[in-house]
């Protein structure tokens, strides 16, 4: 017997001294669980009213009998010897079995034996316990079969599901999820979606989850040298009832958030190419206003200088010759008026409404328009977008503009006879509340005495050539100024020209 059961011997025995044993009995008897007692061969010398009830055998017809006829024996018998074991072990042995009661019906028996140990250490009888689990049983293989059936169809699901626990950790996702996390190479590819639409979304979500709910909004992924995936995204709160203890008694519960994303970059991108098309002919159309707008104005600046001449001459001549001084008058007023008249004419840039802008989207845009180009002077475009960029307000027009002047001087710095590094990088950045972008060539570059002049209006590096008269840089400082911005000019890693753009995400276009 062992060490621990011998000492409490004295004490045990003390305590049935004091219980009378009717009392004794009568527990035992009127326990709701099953109990039976056998000698050491299993032959049933008690059985208690629970084990009547559980078994249908009465005291009279159960006692004298075999443990075993309870059997319906299809036990295994791996757990008979596994059983047995234990027990000549003198350890106690718990398990269930599947039993037959006397009028015939099964039933699962959840049991627990523990050998009955006498004074010289030899095991004397069994005392058994057992009740019946099989609606227990029954109700954990129902429970069991609807979530490996849910489990099934959110597989089967064509969309990712993602329900992330109020610290924002995911808790259950499904096999489409999974897919995206390997697709978009990041470890959790709900909460850069959740950065995108809903920034503060992790504070938010354990303080007033209600603002995390959202229905079918898009986010558009851009992957280094892959095409963009668009996702639309669904969020609801969810209730997750706490599995805590403490909240036994009480209907504690916590807020998690469900997030369906389905990819929608097909449709997009059908979208996307008839888009490009009208985007094309509309750039087209702009550029080509933009070079009669700069020619006119440059052909008025070039005016002023003379008509600023013939100004300070009639000045001179007023005092020696005023007839001749009157008849210049007369002439520079005409010739203002003329240039007035020229300067009504000049197109006005088009008046935008602000919107929401993705700059990753416009980008792509400007890459799409500009591949004629691209492929005819051999350019090889190093395109690295950030995953995700938060939406800035903008003028989407101009912003194109912007960006394909600058992508448009890459090309013409590159596009030189015997010019051999051909490379275009472009590259997006979500930076401490700026978006930058780096326009990088692999060209001769700018001089550092030319990088403020090249943003003088009219400037131009060709020397009267006629093909370009340098307002290109003039006219896109001033979009970047209008979004708030700052654009600046630097050597890049190649030793060409690096244009690097910086937008405020919380910037107001003027």
């Amino acid at each position: 017997m062992p060490v621990a059961q011998r000492a409490q011997q004295p004490a045990n025995a003390a305590s049935r001294a004091a219980l009378p044993p009717e009392v004794y009995n009568q527990a035992v008897d009127q326990a709701d669980l099953a109990v039976s007692i056998t000698d050491a061969k299993a032959n049933i010398l008690f059985a208690n009213e629970a084990f009547t009830r559980v078994t249908g055998y009465a005291a009279d017809e159960i006692v004298g009998k075999n443990e075993s006829v309870l059997s319906n024996h299809t036990t295994p018998p791996e757990l008979y010897k596994a059983m047995w074991h234990e027990l000549s072990e003198q350890r106690p042995w718990s398990g269930k079995l599947l039993n037959r009661r006397k009028d015939g019906a099964l039933y699962l028996a959840e049991l627990s034996i523990s050998p009955v140990v006498d004074a010289a250490g030899k095991t004397t009888h069994f005392l058994g316990m057992h009740r019946d689990i099989t609606e227990l049983h029954r109700l954990e293989r129902v429970v069991g079969n609807q979530k490996h059936l849910i489990e099934s169809v959110v597989d089967a699901a064509p969309m990712a599901f993602a329900l992330l626990d109020p610290t924002g950790r995911i808790i259950l996702d499904n096999q489409e999820y999974k897919k995206l996390v390997t697709d978009l190479r990041t470890k959790e590819p709900a909460h850069s979606l959740l950065n995108t639409l809903v920034p503060g979304w992790h504070d938010t979500l354990s303080k007033e989850p209600s603002r995390c709910a959202f229905a079918s909004r898009e986010a558009r992924i851009d992957r280094h040298g892959q095409r963009p995936r668009w996702l639309s995204v669904t969020s609801s709160v969810i209730d997750i009832h706490s599995d805590c203890v403490d909240s036994y008694f009480c209907a504690a519960g916590q807020s998690g958030l469900l997030l369906v994303i389905s990819d929608i970059t097909n449709l997009r991108e059908e979208q996307e190419r008839a888009r490009a098309s009208a985007l094309q002919a509309v750039l087209a159309e702009e550029e080509r206003t933009a070079a009669i707008r700069e020619g006119l104005s440059a052909a008025l600046f070039r005016l002023e200088e003379p008509m600023n001449v013939m100004a300070s001459a009639v000045a001179v001549l007023q005092r020696r010759d005023p007839n001749t001084a009157s008849m210049l008058q007369l002439a520079l007023g005409s010739s203002r008026e003329h240039m007035e008249t020229l300067r009504q004419v000049i197109p006005q840039s088009p008046q935008e409404i602000v919107v929401g802008v993705n700059i990753n989207e416009i980008l792509r845009d400007v890459l799409e328009v500009s591949t004629p180009r691209l492929l005819a002077a051999g350019v090889v475009v190093d395109w690295q977008p950030a995953a995700t960029v938060p939406t800035i307000l903008g003028r989407p027009l101009q912003l194109r503009m912007l960006f394909k002047a600058l992508v448009d001087n890459a090309i013409e710095a590159m596009n030189v006879k015997g010019w051999k590094r051909r490379e275009l990088s472009l590259i997006s950045e979500a930076v401490d509340g700026r978006i930058v972008v780096s326009v990088l060539d692999t060209g001769p570059g700018i001089p550092p005495e030319w990088r403020v002049k090249a943003f003088e209006p009219f400037f131009t590096a060709k020397n009267g050539s006629g093909k370009h008269i340098g307002t290109g840089l003039s006219r896109a400082q001033q979009v970047v100024a209008d979004h708030g911005g700052i654009i600046d000019l630097d050597e890049s890693p190649s030793g060409g020209c690096a244009v690097i753009v910086e937008l405020r995400i919380d910037g107001d276009p003027i």
